[in-house]
């Protein structure tokens, strides 16, 4: 081959590739809420630089939710007083509404951590409180998919049981005996998201008793509460919480494989009273302990922190 058609084709080669690169550029990968990202159709947003960025998690310019507190509201599905598992029970009830009630985890050292993210109007309170609860007796029977998750809460609001905030995040918290048809158990423990409900943009989530599949979504089974479901599902909350604060439209902050906050540090406790798989905890919180997974502080370069400040265990 002369050397001149050997250039000509290299010449378009490097074209061709060079277009490819261009494509996959143009492409970005965003959160579903779920703990992995998927690859977006839109142009990647371009971040602002009001809120610090490049410690390993970027704001893509969605809001954050800056209120103080932000508020939760629990939505308890199905069977809670005496369901196929003991953790379907008032005990659970009472251990999770602790959680995030007065002495909780809202202004908590671990919350805070959520007061390194922000929009270009404020930045998160790092509090949050638990504001009411209601009930919903198997609306959508036992077989519950993402959509059903929504109409549960659209259903609370416009009742009346439940008011609509705007500031707030609706947690539906299924007995062990529902099964969230789109992957709970197999895919993820629970999820975020928002939805237009009653012409409100509303943040919503999902979170199931994990003693329907203690091997995938409970880190231990001997509890220091007493009820590794509840204990299971506490972990799963604070997981989304933080997400919810800091991502709510799943539009803020992520990084560039579209894991937000809590996504960094999932599964990861940093050190612990007692062995894990022992009743280990790390948090005490509502004259309770907890296992709860360390969040990712935006800060002093960013990593995995049980509090505001404290030492990274892992970056």
């Amino acid at each position: 081959m002369r050397k001149g058609v050997w250039t000509l084709l290299l010449v378009l080669a490097c074209l061709t590739l060079a277009s490819a690169q261009t494509t996959r550029d143009a492409k970005h990968v965003v959160p579903t809420g779920k703990g992995w990202g998927v690859e977006s159709t839109t142009a990647p947003p371009v971040d602002p630089y009001s809120v610090t960025q490049g410690n390993g998690i970027n704001y893509h310019g969605g809001p954050v939710m800056a209120g103080n507190p932000v508020n939760v509201y629990f939505i308890w599905y199905g069977n809670w007083t005496n369901g196929p598992r003991p953790s379907d029970s008032q005990v659970t009830v009472g251990l999770l509404e602790s959680l995030f009630g007065s002495g909780g985890i809202g202004g908590s050292g671990y919350e805070k951590i959520n007061t390194t993210y922000g929009d270009n109007t404020n930045n998160v309170s790092g509090n949050i409180a638990r504001v009411s609860s209601t009930t919903d007796n198997y609306s959508h029977g036992t077989r519950l998919s993402d959509s059903g998750v929504q109409a549960v809460v659209s259903s609370a609001i416009s009742s009346g049981r439940l008011p609509k905030d705007t500031n707030g995040v609706y947690f539906v918290l299924t007995s062990s005996d529902v099964r969230e048809t789109s992957g709970f158990c197999t895919q993820y423990c629970g999820w975020h998201t928002r939805g237009t409900i009653s012409g409100a943009d509303i943040k919503y989530s999902f979170v199931g008793n994990p003693d329907r599949c203690p091997s995938a979504c409970e880190m231990q089974t001997v509890s220091p509460n007493g009820d590794s479901g509840a204990d299971g599902m506490a972990n799963v909350m604070a997981h989304e919480s933080e997400e919810t604060a800091s991502d709510p439209d799943l539009n803020a902050w992520y990084d560039s494989s579209g894991a937000e906050n809590a996504d960094k540090c999932a599964w990861k406790f940093g050190p612990t009273t007692g062995g894990i798989g022992n009743g280990a905890y790390n948090e005490t919180f509502g004259n309770h302990n907890w296992l709860i997974q360390m969040n990712w502080e935006n800060a002093r370069g960013g990593g995995c922190d049980q509090r505001l400040g404290g030492t990274f265990y892992t970056r």
